[in-house]
Protein backbone atom coordinates (compact mmCIF):
# COMPACT_ATOMS: atom_id res chain seq x y z
CA UNK A 1 0.00 0.00 0.00
CA UNK A 2 1.06 3.72 -0.74
CA UNK A 3 1.69 5.54 2.53
CA UNK A 4 -1.14 7.65 3.89
CA UNK A 5 0.40 10.91 2.11
CA UNK A 6 0.45 9.49 -1.17
CA UNK A 7 -2.56 7.94 -0.91
CA UNK A 8 -4.20 11.12 -0.14
CA UNK A 9 -2.17 12.94 -3.16
CA UNK A 10 -3.90 9.76 -5.55
CA UNK A 11 -7.41 10.79 -4.19
CA UNK A 12 -6.70 13.92 -5.27
CA UNK A 13 -5.32 13.34 -8.26
CA UNK A 14 -8.60 10.94 -8.86
CA UNK A 15 -10.83 13.61 -7.51
CA UNK A 16 -9.98 16.56 -10.22
CA UNK A 17 -8.50 14.35 -12.81
CA UNK A 18 -10.69 11.08 -12.81
CA UNK A 19 -9.22 7.22 -12.05
CA UNK A 20 -7.08 6.54 -15.30
CA UNK A 21 -6.40 3.12 -14.61
CA UNK A 22 -9.39 0.74 -13.71
CA UNK A 23 -9.19 -1.73 -11.01
CA UNK A 24 -9.59 -5.46 -12.12
CA UNK A 25 -11.48 -7.90 -10.46
CA UNK A 26 -11.76 -11.64 -11.47
CA UNK A 27 -15.35 -12.66 -12.67
CA UNK A 28 -15.54 -13.71 -8.96
CA UNK A 29 -15.42 -10.13 -7.85
CA UNK A 30 -12.10 -11.15 -6.00
CA UNK A 31 -9.57 -7.74 -6.03
CA UNK A 32 -6.90 -8.70 -8.47
CA UNK A 33 -5.05 -5.30 -9.07
CA UNK A 34 -5.55 -2.12 -7.94
CA UNK A 35 -6.28 -1.20 -3.98
CA UNK A 36 -4.74 1.78 -3.58
CA UNK A 37 -7.03 2.91 -6.41
CA UNK A 38 -9.82 1.79 -4.93
CA UNK A 39 -9.22 3.03 -1.18
CA UNK A 40 -8.03 6.33 -3.11
CA UNK A 41 -11.70 6.50 -4.60
CA UNK A 42 -13.54 5.85 -1.10
CA UNK A 43 -11.31 8.57 -0.25
CA UNK A 44 -12.35 11.42 -2.81
CA UNK A 45 -15.55 9.85 -2.68
CA UNK A 46 -15.43 8.84 -6.07
CA UNK A 47 -17.45 5.94 -7.91
CA UNK A 48 -14.57 3.31 -8.98
CA UNK A 49 -14.27 1.90 -11.89
CA UNK A 50 -13.70 -1.80 -12.46
CA UNK A 51 -12.92 -4.00 -15.12
CA UNK A 52 -13.01 -7.95 -15.68
CA UNK A 53 -9.93 -10.53 -16.21
CA UNK A 54 -11.00 -13.32 -18.10
CA UNK A 55 -7.85 -14.53 -18.46
CA UNK A 56 -6.27 -17.98 -16.84
CA UNK A 57 -3.23 -16.97 -14.94
CA UNK A 58 -4.77 -14.45 -12.28
CA UNK A 59 -1.66 -14.85 -10.08
CA UNK A 60 0.65 -14.01 -13.13
CA UNK A 61 -1.45 -11.03 -14.02
CA UNK A 62 -0.95 -10.07 -10.08
CA UNK A 63 2.95 -10.72 -10.25
CA UNK A 64 2.89 -8.42 -13.28
CA UNK A 65 1.16 -5.53 -12.03
CA UNK A 66 3.21 -5.13 -8.75
CA UNK A 67 6.44 -5.37 -10.46
CA UNK A 68 5.45 -2.27 -12.25
CA UNK A 69 4.61 -0.01 -9.60
CA UNK A 70 7.46 3.04 -9.61
CA UNK A 71 7.13 3.03 -6.00
CA UNK A 72 9.28 0.24 -5.25
CA UNK A 73 13.13 -0.53 -5.77
CA UNK A 74 14.58 -3.45 -8.06
CA UNK A 75 15.20 -5.08 -4.29
CA UNK A 76 11.62 -5.05 -3.85
CA UNK A 77 10.62 -6.13 -7.48
CA UNK A 78 13.51 -9.27 -6.93
CA UNK A 79 12.03 -10.06 -3.51
CA UNK A 80 8.37 -10.09 -4.40
CA UNK A 81 9.43 -12.76 -7.62
CA UNK A 82 11.17 -14.61 -5.60
CA UNK A 83 8.80 -14.81 -2.74
CA UNK A 84 5.95 -15.21 -5.87
CA UNK A 85 8.20 -18.97 -6.97
CA UNK A 86 5.57 -20.41 -4.55
CA UNK A 87 3.41 -20.56 -7.16
CA UNK A 88 5.44 -20.66 -9.97
CA UNK A 89 7.68 -23.68 -11.80
CA UNK A 90 9.78 -21.57 -13.60
CA UNK A 91 13.87 -21.29 -13.17
CA UNK A 92 15.23 -17.58 -11.51
CA UNK A 93 16.81 -17.37 -15.02
CA UNK A 94 13.03 -17.66 -16.59
CA UNK A 95 12.29 -15.05 -13.86
CA UNK A 96 14.71 -13.00 -14.81
CA UNK A 97 14.37 -12.69 -18.64
CA UNK A 98 10.62 -12.36 -18.44
CA UNK A 99 10.98 -9.39 -15.83
CA UNK A 100 14.11 -7.98 -17.13
CA UNK A 101 15.95 -8.03 -13.81
CA UNK A 102 19.38 -9.01 -12.87
CA UNK A 103 19.78 -12.98 -12.37
CA UNK A 104 22.16 -12.30 -9.39
CA UNK A 105 20.05 -10.02 -7.93
CA UNK A 106 17.11 -13.00 -8.13
CA UNK A 107 19.87 -15.08 -6.74
CA UNK A 108 20.59 -13.05 -3.72
CA UNK A 109 17.12 -12.43 -3.07
CA UNK A 110 16.67 -15.94 -2.57
CA UNK A 111 19.48 -16.51 -0.32
CA UNK A 112 17.92 -14.13 1.94
CA UNK A 113 14.28 -15.40 1.64
CA UNK A 114 15.97 -19.01 2.96
CA UNK A 115 18.02 -17.91 5.53
CA UNK A 116 16.35 -14.97 6.69
CA UNK A 117 12.59 -14.87 6.20
CA UNK A 118 12.19 -11.94 8.72
CA UNK A 119 14.89 -10.10 6.59
CA UNK A 120 13.28 -10.96 3.34
CA UNK A 121 10.00 -9.33 4.56
CA UNK A 122 11.59 -6.14 5.49
CA UNK A 123 13.57 -6.08 1.82
CA UNK A 124 9.70 -6.32 0.55
CA UNK A 125 8.30 -3.95 2.71
CA UNK A 126 10.67 -1.48 1.56
CA UNK A 127 12.18 -1.17 5.20
CA UNK A 128 15.40 -2.58 4.36
CA UNK A 129 17.25 -2.71 1.04
CA UNK A 130 18.08 -6.17 -0.61
CA UNK A 131 21.84 -5.22 -0.38
CA UNK A 132 21.87 -4.75 3.40
CA UNK A 133 19.86 -7.65 3.83
CA UNK A 134 22.14 -10.50 1.53
CA UNK A 135 25.05 -8.90 3.54
CA UNK A 136 23.93 -9.66 6.72
CA UNK A 137 23.13 -13.17 5.71
CA UNK A 138 26.47 -13.96 4.49
CA UNK A 139 28.04 -12.43 7.86
CA UNK A 140 25.71 -14.45 9.59
CA UNK A 141 26.50 -18.05 7.43
CA UNK A 142 30.39 -16.76 7.50
CA UNK A 143 29.79 -16.60 11.55
CA UNK A 144 28.20 -19.98 11.80
CA UNK A 145 30.50 -21.82 9.78
CA UNK A 146 33.20 -20.70 11.85
CA UNK A 147 31.83 -21.80 14.94
CA UNK A 148 30.59 -24.95 13.67
CA UNK A 149 34.36 -25.29 12.69
CA UNK A 150 35.33 -24.62 15.91
CA UNK A 151 32.84 -27.31 17.17
CA UNK A 152 34.26 -29.80 14.74
CA UNK A 153 37.74 -29.47 16.05
CA UNK A 154 36.52 -29.79 19.57
CA UNK A 155 34.98 -32.85 19.12
CA UNK A 156 37.63 -34.50 16.65
CA UNK A 157 40.83 -33.66 18.98
CA UNK A 158 39.58 -33.07 22.35
CA UNK A 159 36.08 -35.18 22.65
CA UNK A 160 36.13 -34.10 27.19
CA UNK A 161 36.04 -30.44 26.34
CA UNK A 162 32.93 -31.43 23.59
CA UNK A 163 31.00 -32.66 26.56
CA UNK A 164 31.85 -29.96 28.83
CA UNK A 165 30.71 -27.68 26.66
CA UNK A 166 27.33 -29.40 25.70
CA UNK A 167 26.72 -29.95 29.36
CA UNK A 168 27.32 -26.01 30.04
CA UNK A 169 30.66 -25.85 32.64
CA UNK A 170 32.79 -24.61 29.56
CA UNK A 171 31.88 -22.20 26.88
CA UNK A 172 33.23 -22.37 23.31
CA UNK A 173 36.14 -19.76 23.82
CA UNK A 174 37.51 -21.28 26.78
CA UNK A 175 37.22 -25.07 25.43
CA UNK A 176 39.20 -23.25 22.42
CA UNK A 177 41.67 -21.97 24.73
CA UNK A 178 42.20 -25.08 26.42
CA UNK A 179 43.07 -27.58 23.34
CA UNK A 180 44.74 -25.04 21.40
CA UNK A 181 47.14 -24.88 25.24
CA UNK A 182 47.19 -28.91 25.55
CA UNK A 183 48.35 -28.40 21.38
CA UNK A 184 50.83 -25.68 22.03
CA UNK A 185 52.36 -28.00 25.27
CA UNK A 186 52.06 -31.43 22.91
CA UNK A 187 54.35 -29.52 20.42
CA UNK A 188 56.84 -28.23 22.77
CA UNK A 189 57.31 -31.91 24.12
CA UNK A 190 57.98 -33.23 20.73
CA UNK A 191 60.36 -30.27 20.10
CA UNK A 192 62.34 -31.19 23.73
CA UNK A 193 62.44 -34.66 22.83
CA UNK A 194 63.67 -33.97 19.49
CA UNK A 195 66.03 -31.67 20.83
CA UNK A 196 67.02 -33.69 23.28
CA UNK A 197 67.75 -36.58 20.77
CA UNK A 198 70.27 -34.66 18.84
CA UNK A 199 72.17 -33.93 22.15
CA UNK A 200 72.47 -37.30 23.61
CA UNK A 201 74.36 -37.98 19.67
CA UNK A 202 76.22 -35.35 20.22
CA UNK A 203 77.33 -37.12 23.18
CA UNK A 204 76.28 -33.74 25.58
CA UNK A 205 76.35 -35.13 29.12
CA UNK A 206 74.16 -32.25 30.26
CA UNK A 207 70.82 -32.82 32.13
CA UNK A 208 67.79 -33.18 29.34
CA UNK A 209 65.34 -30.20 28.24
CA UNK A 210 62.53 -32.64 29.63
CA UNK A 211 64.75 -33.73 32.98
CA UNK A 212 65.52 -29.26 33.61
CA UNK A 213 61.19 -29.05 32.41
CA UNK A 214 60.24 -31.34 35.72
CA UNK A 215 62.96 -30.14 37.77
CA UNK A 216 61.63 -26.24 36.87
CA UNK A 217 57.72 -27.61 37.54
CA UNK A 218 58.67 -29.66 40.63
CA UNK A 219 60.51 -26.01 41.45
CA UNK A 220 57.07 -24.05 41.11
CA UNK A 221 55.06 -26.49 42.84
CA UNK A 222 57.71 -25.78 45.92
CA UNK A 223 57.00 -22.41 46.12
CA UNK A 224 53.00 -22.65 45.77
CA UNK A 225 53.26 -25.37 48.75
CA UNK A 226 55.02 -23.09 51.02
CA UNK A 227 52.93 -19.82 50.43
CA UNK A 228 49.68 -22.39 50.72
CA UNK A 229 49.25 -20.38 53.72
CA UNK A 230 48.70 -17.34 51.58
CA UNK A 231 46.41 -19.03 49.24
CA UNK A 232 44.06 -20.04 52.32
CA UNK A 233 44.08 -16.53 53.80
CA UNK A 234 43.21 -14.85 50.36
CA UNK A 235 40.22 -17.86 50.15
CA UNK A 236 39.02 -16.89 53.66
CA UNK A 237 38.74 -13.43 52.72
CA UNK A 238 37.80 -13.14 49.03
CA UNK A 239 36.27 -9.85 48.95
CA UNK A 240 37.71 -7.75 51.46
CA UNK A 241 40.31 -4.67 50.76
CA UNK A 242 43.31 -6.38 51.81
CA UNK A 243 42.19 -8.96 48.48
CA UNK A 244 41.34 -7.00 46.32
CA UNK A 245 44.54 -4.75 46.57
CA UNK A 246 46.39 -8.24 45.65
CA UNK A 247 44.72 -8.80 43.10
CA UNK A 248 44.86 -5.42 41.52
CA UNK A 249 48.50 -5.75 41.72
CA UNK A 250 48.74 -8.81 39.96
CA UNK A 251 49.54 -9.70 35.88
CA UNK A 252 46.37 -10.99 33.89
CA UNK A 253 47.91 -14.66 34.10
CA UNK A 254 48.84 -14.38 37.97
CA UNK A 255 45.33 -13.39 38.56
CA UNK A 256 43.93 -15.90 36.94
CA UNK A 257 46.41 -18.60 38.79
CA UNK A 258 45.56 -17.12 42.19
CA UNK A 259 41.59 -17.73 41.35
CA UNK A 260 42.21 -21.19 40.26
CA UNK A 261 44.22 -21.77 43.26
CA UNK A 262 41.38 -20.10 45.43
CA UNK A 263 38.81 -22.18 44.22
CA UNK A 264 40.98 -25.33 45.52
CA UNK A 265 40.70 -24.28 49.10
Amino acid sequence: MLSEDELHDLAESIKSDGQHEPIVRDTNGVLLDGRNRLAACEIAGVEPRFTAYTGNDPKGLVLSHNLRRRHISKGQQAMIIVLARSFSEHSLRHHAKLHHISLSRLSNAATVLNHSPHLAEQVRTGALTLDAAYNTVRENKARAAAIQARHNRLREHAPDLTEQVSEGLLTLDDATTALDQREQEKELQRSVKATDALRLADGDPAPSLVQLAVQQAQQALRVIAEHWATVQDLAARPDTPYARDIFDGLAPEAHSLAQSLIALV
